[in-house]
């Protein structure tokens, strides 16, 4: 179990750093009126969205692995995991917000300044930290 642990770890640290990120494009893209600037960001974009999505499946497919083995019976009176269950599902629903702003980027079709983006870009880093101390912690 302790090797479905590390992998878990690892792609869910793989995916942080391109969830982190990607924010910050979408904030350069929304500040930018050059079109050429705007091509190149779009590609980054779309690369680093297909790049942290199979990270992101990674995590999700050795996280259920362990929530099945182990952590379901072990913390079923324990409401930090039902509570990190919730944050996960928000994160992947950010996730997949993400694509959908890089197609609206694509279609011309953004209608969010920098600032919201630089606010977007937050949510992440709090789902992260509160996660870690659910984990770590087990407060409730």
């Amino acid at each position: 179990m302790l090797w479905i642990k590390a992998f878990h770890i690892i792609f869910l640290v793989s995916w942080f750093a391109g969830i982190f990120y990607l924010p910050r494009l979408f904030v350069n893209h929304a500040m930018t009126d050059n079109d050429a600037v705007k091509k190149q960001l779009e590609g980054m974009e779309r690369r680093l969205y297909r790049f942290i999505t199979p990270f992101a499946i990674l995590t999700l497919i050795f996280g259920l692995w362990m929530y099945l083995d182990y952590a379901r019976a072990l913390y079923q009176h324990m409401y930090w995991l039902d509570i990190k269950l919730i944050l996960i599902t928000l994160l992947y629903v950010y996730h997949f917000y993400c694509g959908k702003i890089i197609r609206d980027f694509k279609a011309g079709k953004n209608t969010r300044s920098h600032i919201f983006y630089r606010w977007f870009n937050e949510f992440p880093v709090l789902v992260l930290f509160s996660v870690v101390i659910l984990v770590v912690v087990k407060p409730v």
